[in-house]
């Protein structure tokens, strides 16, 4: 295994403080990667506190504006100069206008904008709202990834995270993503209390991409049973796969979806859920039904609208798809000579893409070997075989080609390595 050298750091007692205030799990992990400290960034780079900087195709999928995307900190320094919290006790114009302006893009019929901190509030809101309404069956897909807090661990389908804090929600029943004859089983047992939970494409699951009409079928089955169907879209929605939403052209009609990620401008954590009129009138009728102190707070909207507007100014989808395709092809390429032997497959839509190898120790020499050429990538939480990508969307032609450089000087040297009898 490849192990980085630590360069002195500017801020050597950062490591320390960590294993302190952090523990030593999280420590161990930045003095393994080699104990830089980030400190800078801007686009698609990241920079350290040695100099060195790196470009980042990972960042679990926040920051498909890259880092300090000029218009939204615009939007945030304006709003942290007149009235970044609110006191909750009038209306708030910040948040009425990122709200209409998510709205403008959603599936038809989904308006009512729920605010909230990160995508895990958001799994949380969507089930508590799916209750509201008598849906306490929760269905949810083998590897997907929903949020950590105890009500999304519940659907977030990984005995790793789950069983230290077992009970979690009762009557909770996993599905094979993909399979939509499992999920009509469950469904005629249960019917209408079942409240479905899926992501259109699995990213913490490995980017999994469904079967075509797999969501066309899954959306048909919950119609037909009067189950609540929650999409979460916090890491594939606002143009990360090529579209708006992973779930655009697929017919589907979900009750709740979820957005989050890229709805930050890679500035403030925000997420939001958002309803049909119908599913959401539980929380519509008493705003204080389901509340968050700084949930919608302005300077958080600030940056979602100025994201989405963005978003809508530049087609960042369509960047997304035709980057997407272009740079799918090149790993594709890169990993040909290794199919079989290191890497089973490479697969993904518009800017989330995943290289699933053959062991689970090639992903850290891969993460390890491209750190040290100055390249971030992320593992799969919940697919430990798999790397996964999520480049921003302004990454140049130039970042491109040398992100593949690197990925195949990476890759030969860790089939180097896994090929030693040492390893």
């Amino acid at each position: 295994m490849t192990v980085l050298s630590t360069r002195p750091s500017r801020s050597s007692n950062t490591l320390a403080l960590y294993r302190r205030h952090f523990g030593s799990g999280r420590a161990a992990v930045g003095a393994f990667l080699g104990g830089m400290a980030e400190t800078e960034s801007q686009g698609p780079w990241v920079h350290t506190d040695d100099g060195r900087r790196f470009l980042d195709f990972g960042g679990y999928g926040v920051f498909i504006l890259g880092h300090r995307h000029p218009d939204v900190v615009r939007a945030v320094r304006r709003q942290i100069d007149t009235h970044p919290l609110a006191t909750r006790v009038f209306l708030e114009p910040v948040a009425a206008r990122a709200a209409a302006a998510l709205a403008r893009h959603t599936p038809p019929g989904l308006n009512h904008v729920h605010f909230v901190n990160s995508g895990t509030e958001a799994t949380e809101a969507a089930l508590k709202l799916a209750r509201a309404h008598g849906h306490d069956r929760l269905v949810t897909t083998r590897n997907g990834y929903h949020g950590k807090t105890l009500g999304a661990l519940s659907v977030t389908a990984n005995p790793t995270y789950q069983d230290p804090f077992r009970p979690l929600l009762p009557d909770t029943t996993q599905v094979e993503f993909g399979d939509a004859a499992a999920l009509r089983k469950v469904l005629e047992e249960h019917g209408k209390r079942c409240c479905v939970i899926l992501e259109p494409v699995q990213g913490e699951g490995g980017v999994r991409v469904p079967p075509d009409g797999y969501l066309r079928e899954v959306g048909a089955l919950c119609r037909e049973h009067g189950a609540f169907l929650v999409v979460d879209e916090v890491q594939t929605g606002l143009g990360r796969l090529g579209a708006w939403w992973g779930v655009d052209g697929q017919c589907v009609a979900p009750d709740a979806l979820l957005a989050g990620k890229g709805l930050s401008g890679g500035v403030v954590p925000v997420a939001a859920m958002v309803a049909g009129a119908d599913a959401y009138r539980p929380f519509g009728r008493d705003p204080y039904l389901h509340t968050s102190t700084f949930g919608a707070s302005p300077i958080a909207c600030s940056a979602a609208l100025a994201a989405v507007e963005v978003i809508e100014r530049d087609d960042v989808p369509g960047t997304a798809a035709r980057l997407g395709a272009h740079l799918l092809a090149g790993v594709r390429e890169a990993c040909a000579p290794y199919l079989g032997e290191l890497v089973t497959e490479v697969r993904g839509r518009g800017l989330l893409l995943g290289i699933e190898f053959a062991r689970e120790q090639a992903v850290g020499e891969l993460v390890l070997s491209l750190t040290a050429r100055g390249v971030l990538v992320n593992h799969s939480l919940n697919s430990t075989r798999v790397l996964r990508l999520t480049p921003p969307a302004v990454v140049g032609e130039d970042e491109i080609a040398f992100f593949l450089t690197e990925l195949t000087g990476a890759l030969r040297d860790a089939a180097a390595r896994l090929r030693s009898p040492s390893s």
